[in-house]
């Protein structure tokens, strides 16, 4: 397993997520600019984190992303393996020459991996509430003041000549 940015910038997603989702779905707007990534860039990722069913999505106006697991059911090695193309230790070894630290690359990758599987995401949403964080709440949608319906004026003009006439005739 390689370690690259695609996994980094997905993790700092998920946090992000995690940490506005009780206020709705989470739109990947909002974490592009919080988190300083690109938007079609973070649609790929989570494109690829909604196949893995870490995420789910919530299509229209108000619509986003939500986690697809439980919080404490998530780890970090989870939300790696989703976004990372090749996490096979095996297919990342040279296939020509003699390698000669191959078997230690190999072996620090399975540690990492082994390590990141340890660590629930919950753990790093749970930082960051010890340090304060707060979410913002999400801006209130505007809604259309309500005009007060007017009843029409009453005239008690004729509404015709003849009308006008046969007033005056009485």
């Amino acid at each position: 397993m390689h370690l690259s940015s695609k996994g980094r910038y997905a993790v700092n997603a998920m946090v992000d997520l995690a940490l506005r989702e009780s206020q709705g779905p989470v739109a990947l707007a909002g974490i592009a600019t919080r988190q300083r990534i690109s938007l079609s860039y973070l649609e790929q990722l989570f494109a690829r984190l909604r196949r893995a069913g870490l995420v789910t999505s919530t299509r229209g106006p108000g619509g986003g992303y939500t986690l697809g697991r439980e919080l404490s059911g998530i780890s970090v090695a989870d939300v790696v393996m989703a976004v990372e193309e090749d996490t096979d230790p095996e297919s990342q070894m040279p296939t020509r020459g003699e390698d000669l630290t191959g078997t230690l690359w190999a072996d620090l990758d399975d540690v990492l991996l082994r390590h990141l599987a340890t660590v629930p995401l919950k753990s790093l949403v749970d930082a960051q509430h010890e340090r304060g964080f707060v979410a913002e709440a999400k801006p209130a949608r505007r809604m259309l003041a309500s005009v007060p319906t007017l009843k029409p004026l009453r005239s008690l003009a004729p509404n015709s000549v003849f009308a006008f006439g046969q007033r005056f005739a009485r």
